[in-house]
């Protein structure tokens, strides 16, 4: 039992914390590597929360549609260094 507790607590600080790196990264490959992990982290929260089917809808377009789409992006831009 208490190890869900500290899960209940410890998920939303870690997607906290990954917001917040997003948010002052300055790679953006880095970025959203982070914000793939944030969408794990909130697909696996919402299992906690039973709800499997949101959690495979999120795992499946958060992290890895998403995360293709914007790397895709990415490299087809040029950097500026």
């Amino acid at each position: 039992m208490i190890e869900f507790v500290t899960l209940y607590i410890i998920l939303p600080l870690a997607m906290i914390a990954c917001a917040v790196f997003v948010a002052v990264c300055r790679d953006l490959l880095y970025a959203v590597v982070v914000l793939a992990v944030m969408s794990l982290l909130l697909a696996f929260q919402f299992y906690l929360l039973k709800a499997p089917d949101v959690a495979i809808a999120e795992a499946g377009v958060g992290a890895a549609v998403t995360t293709a789409i914007f790397i895709i992006s990415i490299r087809a831009t040029e950097r500026k260094e």
